[in-house]
């Protein structure tokens, strides 16, 4: 169960620590958003119950449009994909502004220099092009078109790295925090902490790695509900209180920048602790940048290979043996939304498309206990459909009464495009279209 922890506590902190903290503190909870990453923490453990007994269920492993194909059928299937091509896009967009603000102030805090606005700021933003979100990223997609992964020792190290960063940044802000600037609590109200909570969903999307490992584990019953909740709570209280200490080092109304805990220790001069922040954190969001482009890849291929996406998504290279036109495609257009987007905005839009996805993995679980009662499953959601139910709802709520009205327009546009994308090509190219005696 320990390494079902670990890798749930490696998967889960990075993104939502080091960048979204401070912009959802500033423009959605204040210091009350200590309350969102609770709020976003109980709806993440309902739905990673529901992801754990579809991935002990369902024979293939994968993500959510591998489970809700199988349990709900292609047409949802493409929707959860269709979906999960957004998410990836542009969560790693998201992560890549973070990771520019993060090499910004490493290079102000070590050696001085100021990257001039007009080449480190979106044009929302009063600059041209964020150079350094649009390069991280074509960087890795080169990488990866070449079949260059991290090693799993690697990546320990990192994670380990990541953690430390969180810990030092802990011990030494908990020295520098001044309680006045925790007043007052709540600026927004309730609304703006379930605004908060819905922006710092982000945070904990990292879980599904400990869900998806379901086929692996000795005693699943036991050790993935346990491991699930663990790391959950563990992730929950480091969120409680980097946040609640990032909000006490200063004003809440300082912290909308894009890589907030660097920020608030170099605004109270203590530049040397920030570079070291930094440098944790842009190895940290490196490697979820690896995770993000990678799964999208993934996510293609899938597709692809169910016919629902053109074949060529799917083609390998014969040298590097990897899916390296996904992979050009994806980073090209990936790299443009880093170079010119509002951090919130791709936020958001990853966030909707995380708990739409949430909603009918959650679903999906009653579907199939009532189609297949007799199915082997190595873990059960207690309290079904009660349990999937209230995932189902609280991802709902996030939805409507958290995100902005734009936010949900935009995502219902996109799937209107998904949906005449798949009854005018995909329908009928796909594999079940194709198999002889099956209807389309």
């Amino acid at each position: 169960m320990w390494s079902i922890i670990a890798l749930g506590v490696g998967a889960t902190i990075g993104t939502g620590i080091f960048v979204l903290t401070g912009k959802a503190a500033a423009t959605s909870a204040g210091p009350a958003v200590v309350i969102s990453f609770i709020i976003g923490g109980v709806i993440s453990a309902l739905a990673a119950l529901c992801y754990a007994e579809l991935a002990s269920s369902v024979p293939v492993s994968g993500s959510a449009y591998t489970y809700v194909y199988a349990t709900l059928g292609e047409l949802f299937g493409w929707i959860v994909g269709w979906g999960l091509i957004l998410e990836y896009a542009l969560g790693a967009a998201t992560v890549a502004i973070g990771w520019s603000g993060y090499f910004s102030d490493f290079l102000r805090a070590t050696f001085g220099l100021v990257l001039p606005a007009a080449l480190a700021k979106n044009p929302f933003e009063g600059g041209v092009i964020n150079l350094p979100a649009a390069l991280i990223i074509l960087l890795i997609t080169a990488l990866l078109m070449r079949g260059q992964q991290e090693s799993d020792f690697v990546n320990k190290i990192i994670v380990s790295l990541k953690l430390l960063v969180v810990g030092f940044f802990i011990v030494l802000g908990a020295q520098h925090v001044h309680p006045a600037n925790w007043h007052p609590f709540a600026p927004f109200g309730w609304q703006g902490i379930i605004n908060g909570a819905s922006l710092v969903f982000f945070a904990y999307v990292g879980f599904d790695a400990v869900s998806t490992s379901a086929e692996e584990v000795i005693n699943p019953k036991r050790d993935l509900p346990r491991g699930i909740l663990a790391s959950l709570a563990i992730c929950t209280v480091l969120y409680i209180l980097v946040s609640g200490i990032l909000t006490g080092i200063i004003s809440y109304k300082l912290l909308d920048v894009p890589s907030p805990v660097s920020y608030s220790l170099i605004h109270i001069g203590l530049g040397w602790a920030g570079a070291i922040i930094a440098v944790g954190a842009l190895a940290g969001l490196t490697t979820v940048l690896l995770a993000l482009l990678y799964g999208q890849s993934r996510v293609f291929f899938a597709m692809s290979r169910d016919g629902l996406l053109p074949k060529f998504f799917s083609e390998v290279h014969p040298k590097f043996q990897t899916p390296y036109v996904s992979s050009f495609v994806v980073g090209c257009v990936v790299s443009v939304i880093a170079a010119l987007a509002q951090l919130d905005v791709v936020a958001d839009l990853v966030n909707i498309g995380t708990l739409a996805a949430f909603t009918l993995v959650a679903l999906g679980v009653i579907v199939l206990r009532r189609r297949e009662p007799t199915l082997t499953r190595g873990f059960r959601v207690p309290w079904s459909p009660w349990l999937p139910l209230a995932a189902a709802a609280g991802s709902l709520a996030l939805i409507f009464k958290g995100l902005p009205a734009l936010t949900i327009e935009c995502y219902l546009l996109w799937l209107v495009i998904g949906l005449f994308v798949y009854f005018l090509h995909s329908r009928h190219t796909s594999s079940l279209a194709l198999e002889p005696g099956e209807s389309s």
